[in-house]
């Protein structure tokens, strides 16, 4: 049988067994001891005060309110009684009144380190993330050992970008409460967002062992292990957080692991879920449009993609007076077509500039640098530059709108190629360096067979007087692209080791050109030792207009999916193209064709993270007869690309 205790005789004595009671977590026997002292005294402030922090922490925050009010009308210099008040009033959604409070609470008493805490959580709320951190500083100047302030110190400090910072107050917290579950969890937090994703997965476990219930530790952890590459793992945590919290980001994420296997059936419930709790939940609707568009369902999928639902993936666009294009008469008419992600979604949509001028518009293009002379060569383009807009206008539309403003489906694929040109002059340029390579390695492989071939090598060699240097029947020049931009959230899965195309390299009558760029692309390069050739001129490729000047001296591409294949494919050059299980929409589900790009083949992976299949369809393609390229449009059109000069390239090939 439980036991009550006797209630103390005085106030005092009763007003300090409701503090135990409170601070022992208590709150049902704290607040019938508060109510006890007021039904004797209405006027005791701090009976008022706490009974209203008590009302607070079990979620009456309007009773809270009402309670703290009363006492502020008997000690309105309470610093603590206007921290309180300012978290009440938080937890009501009034923010900007929570900060009155506060800094009221710090006027009457600015030694106070919890209010500097309480301000800073609450500024952090409406973004002011900076003069948070500086409260929190404040606070752990007056309270070194102040555990909660240097948490939510290293919590601002990662919203800044500025995870390194955050992990040394974490791992101070750590030194101080190294069994605080939630130090445990900003620490792994901290670490994701640096982009240690092992040391985020160690510690985010030790949150799940700590507390199995704690749901967004469990969401994180799916997170981390996604992005290390293991979504069967990943999918594990996601089912443990909705299981333990069926919100609409959870299940986001969980279709979200599904996808990123390739089990694109299973995926799209878990969105339609998440848009029956919250409609406007904007991944799901973008995950749901990547879907559709993957499926070849362009119609639906164009239309919903141009309401752009998630705003954090678009620069936004805003000339007073200039209004959107959605498909109106242009005859006449001034266009400004405008780039938007990644330079393959410029290459690849660039296109459209030709559609827009047949309509009658008088067509400009807002590009990249990297791509700017590329998109100049594009026909019905009147120019192209980058930065802010030039000129007047009557639209403005983005690249990747156009399919839905002009009702694109699979069979109305705007797809001649070539429709990107390099200069002819700098086509030329390259074709003595390419016969240099090609007939260089030509001579190594013969030294390397007899001398019979040797000689036989010298025949066709450049370097024989009076002869013109012929590239031998069936022998071909091929560049190589194995890796994209490391910053891209799928590249671990679409890039291939080098050393893994090996089975490919050691194909015979071909000779190699990188259009990799990068140190690290060097480097692997020089891994292969001398029994491979990769003939690298990627320093000499300062923009897209350079590489594609030189894959117009090439026979074959072969890349990853990457803006180097798009850019291939816009040349109408042949071009071999490694897809992983969960590839992009824009390649479909199992075609080896692309409805984009007609000179494209493309080599499925089938299980993630195992190329070997993929890459030996890829050399065994390699041993066929090549094929005679489909009919272009007419290359001759090279001779009118105008030019500016190149402003920089990324530095690696995506």
């Amino acid at each position: 049988m439980v036991s009550t205790p006797t209630t103390p005789a005085t106030p005092a004595e009763q007003f300090a067994a409701a503090l135990d009671a409170h601070r022992a977590g208590r709150l049902d026997e704290a607040q019938a001891i508060y109510r006890d002292i007021l039904a004797l005294d209405p006027a005791h402030t701090d009976a008022l005060h706490y009974y209203g922090v008590a009302r607070h922490q079990l979620g009456d925050h309007e009773g809270a309110l009402a309670l703290m009010d009363s006492a502020l009308q008997l000690a309105s210099d309470n610093a603590i009684l206007w921290s309180n008040r300012g978290l009440a009033v938080r937890a009501l959604g009034r923010t900007s009144y929570a900060i009155r409070c506060l800094r009221e609470a710090l006027r009457l008493e600015p030694g106070f380190a919890d209010a500097h805490n309480n301000l800073g959580i609450t500024l952090q709320e409406t973004g002011a993330d900076e003069e948070a951190l500086d409260h929190y500083r404040m606070a752990l100047t007056l309270d070194p050992a102040f555990v909660n302030a240097r948490v939510n110190a290293g919590i601002a400090l990662v919203k800044l970008g500025r995870p390194d910072e955050a992990l040394a107050h974490y791992r101070e917290a750590l030194a101080q409460a190294p069994h605080d579950t939630d130090v445990h969890f900003n620490l792994g937090n901290a670490y994701l967002a640096r982009g240690d994703y092992d040391a985020a997965i160690e510690r985010l476990r030790v949150v799940v062992g700590q507390r199995p219930a704690h749901a967004d530790a469990w969401a994180n952890l799916g997170t981390a292990l996604g992005r290390a590459g293991d979504y069967r793992g990943a999918e594990a945590c996601y089912r443990e957080a909705v299981a333990l919290k069926p919100n609409a980001a959870n299940l986001v994420s969980l279709g979200a692991s599904l996808g990123a296997q390739g089990r694109n059936d299973e995926e799209a419930p878990y969105y339609r879920r998440a848009l029956e709790l919250d409609p406007e939940q904007a991944d799901a609707r973008q995950n749901l449009v990547w879907l559709m568009l993957k499926r070849g369902e362009y119609r639906e999928g164009w239309a919903e993609y141009a309401k752009r639902w998630r705003a954090c993936d678009y620069s936004s666009f805003d000339i007073e007076g200039l209004h959107e294009w959605r498909g109106e008469p242009l005859d006449g008419k001034r266009v400004l077509l405008i780039h938007e992600q990644g330079f393959g979604d410029q290459i690849q949509f660039v296109r459209y500039a030709t559609m827009l001028h047949a309509r009658g518009a008088t067509v400009d293009v807002c590009s990249t640098p990297p791509v700017l002379r590329l998109a100049q060569s594009v026909r019905g383009v009147r120019r192209a530059w980058t930065g802010e807009p030039e000129g007047d206008y009557d639209f403005w539309v983005y690249m990747m709108s156009m399919p839905s403003c002009v009702g694109t489906e699979l069979d109305t694929i705007p797809a001649e190629v070539p429709y990107l040109f390099a200069r002819p002059a700098d086509i030329e340029a390259w074709r003595p360096r390419v016969q240099a390579a090609m007939f260089d390695g030509l001579s190594r492989a013969a030294a390397s067979v007899s001398r019979h071939a040797t000689e036989a090598a010298r025949r066709t060699s450049p370097t024989r007087a009076g002869t013109k240097p012929r590239k031998p029947a069936g022998h071909r020049n091929v560049g190589l692209v194995w890796a994209g931009n490391p910053g891209f959230y799928n590249d671990h899965n679409r890039s291939v080791a080098l050393a893994d195309l090996r089975p490919v390299l050691e194909s015979e009558r071909i000779t190699w050109f990188s259009l990799q760029k990068g140190d690290a692309a060097r480097a692997q390069i020089a891994s292969l030792g001398g029994e491979i050739v990769i003939h690298d001129f990627s320093t000499d490729l300062h923009d897209f207009a350079d590489t594609a000047a030189l894959i117009m001296n090439l026979d074959l591409v072969i890349a990853v999916d990457t803006a180097v294949a798009h850019l291939a494919g816009a040349l109408g050059k042949p071009v071999w193209i490694l897809v992983p299980v969960n590839g992009e929409w824009r390649w479909l589900e199992k075609r080896a064709d692309s409805p984009w790009y007609p000179t494209a083949r493309l080599f499925r992976q089938h299980a993630l993270g195992d190329w070997r299949g993929a890459i030996e369809s890829l050399r065994d393609a390699l041993g066929e007869k090549p094929k005679r390229t489909p009919k272009t449009a007419d290359a001759k059109k090279t001779s009118r690309t105008k030019t500016k000069e190149e402003n920089g390239a990324p530095d690696t090939a995506a």
